[in-house]
């Protein structure tokens, strides 16, 4: 079998990394959702590899690197771009369309602006911010993303540090508009804090939360963690994994995202499950010391089953907003009261995110989320795949 070329650029966005599509590029039976367009995905990026290394694709074995995103001219009334994200399953033949990549929103804006899917005449032709209005296809929000601009073009080099980013960018402000679940309330329950009874764990309080993506809060102490852990602290043992994967899938169930607890195992991308502590000093995965002082609070949170190895973009968006709303375990872990922004302690380093909350008519609302990413393309070209895998 021959092998077909699809037009794609390979991005860094944030602290993840993916391939990108116009839609209009992909073969046409992938034009629309479908079995045609996951087989092509799941092929690009070298999934389902029951060696969990995605050697036959691009791929590199992880949540936050088998990623694939397919962007259009909007649809949607004073918005640029349309972006649909699939969170593309290593090991079994699935993609996730449940959620959101935030990390890979900055890759987003960079890719509309160089792919002539934003009206040159919103571009700065020097230097300048581009400000790509984006529709976020999964969720159904608005996000705004402020690309830099310098001769008119997108700057990708810069002097803006991401801890879980080797080399420095230029930054990429990114605003989260609206971003709680308009079809139900922030919070599923009702409550800022549940208790979650789960079979051979006991009794274990949790914040659900919707909220840029849903999201389970737990305090370390509770389930005996520190806050301070790294990756080689948990994803090499099967026992602590599942430990946490049972607790997602009730959190799941409690939130009413799933009916009954298998349908967790083909929804993995959401809910994220996450724990928080106070402040305290630790080293990052980097070697660098991160210390009390400099930090709010401490976050480990799961992608796909895995301890992140620093921190997902929409679920940076959930601590945010759990932040701002006093008594939820995220606001308590960091000193409790009102507060609108917060820099949090994660695995390769420290994060500072900021919302605003309100209470309207009873329900919390977050009118924005904020924070500062960064993007770069790697590579940029075709990407090939056996001919067979359009007829699967």
């Amino acid at each position: 079998m021959p092998q077909v070329k699809i037009p794609a650029v390979y991005y860094r966005g944030g602290t993840s990394k993916g391939i990108i599509f116009k839609r209009t590029d992909l073969p046409e039976a992938a034009q629309v959702a479908g079995e045609a367009r996951d087989n092509i995905l799941l092929r690009v990026l070298g999934s389902p590899d029951p060696y969990k290394q995605q050697i036959d694709g691009l791929g590199n074995a992880s949540s936050s690197t088998s990623k694939a995103l397919i962007i259009d001219k909007s649809t949607q009334p004073n918005h640029d771009v349309d972006y649909l994200f699939g969170q593309v399953s290593i090991d079994k033949p699935f993609v996730d369309w449940s959620g959101n990549c935030g990390n890979m929103t900055a890759a987003v804006g960079a890719f509309a602006v160089s792919q002539g899917l934003v009206d040159a005449d919103r571009i700065p032709t020097g230097d300048g911010i581009c400000t790509v209005r984006i529709w976020q296809k999964n969720i159904g929000k608005t996000i705004i993303a402020h690309v830099p601009i310098r001769n008119g073009e997108v700057l990708e080099t810069g002097d803006f540090e991401l801890d879980g980013v080797t080399f420095p960018a230029a930054e990429v402000v990114i605003e989260f508009i609206d971003p709680a679940d308009e079809g139900g309330s922030m919070f599923p329950t009702g409550n800022v804090v549940d208790e979650l009874e789960i079979d051979g764990i006991g009794k274990i309080q949790a914040t659900l939360i919707n909220s840029g993506i849903p999201t389970v809060f737990m305090n370390a102490a509770d389930i005996g963690y520190t806050g301070t852990e790294l990756q080689v602290d948990i994803n090499g043992n099967p026992e602590k994994l599942a430990f946490f994967e049972k607790i997602r899938a009730h959190g799941a169930l409690k939130m009413g995202l799933i009916a009954n607890l298998e349908e967790a195992q083909t929804r993995q991308h959401t809910p994220k499950v996450a724990f928080v502590a106070p402040p305290a000093t630790y080293t990052a995965s980097s070697g660098k010391t991160v210390s009390a002082d400099e930090i709010d609070l401490l976050v480990r949170a799961f992608s796909m089953g895995k301890l992140h190895h620093a921190m997902m973009g929409t679920a940076s968006v959930a601590i945010a907003t759990a932040a701002a709303i006093e008594g939820t375990l995220v606001n308590l872990a960091a000193g409790g009261g009102a507060r609108e922004a917060v820099r949090f302690g994660h695995p390769s380093g420290t994060l500072r995110v900021g919302a605003a909350a309100e209470q309207v008519n009873g329900e919390w609302t977050v009118k924005k989320a904020v924070m500062s990413r960064s993007a770069r393309v790697i590579m940029e070209g075709w990407v090939r795949i056996p001919e067979d895998t359009l007829n699967n």
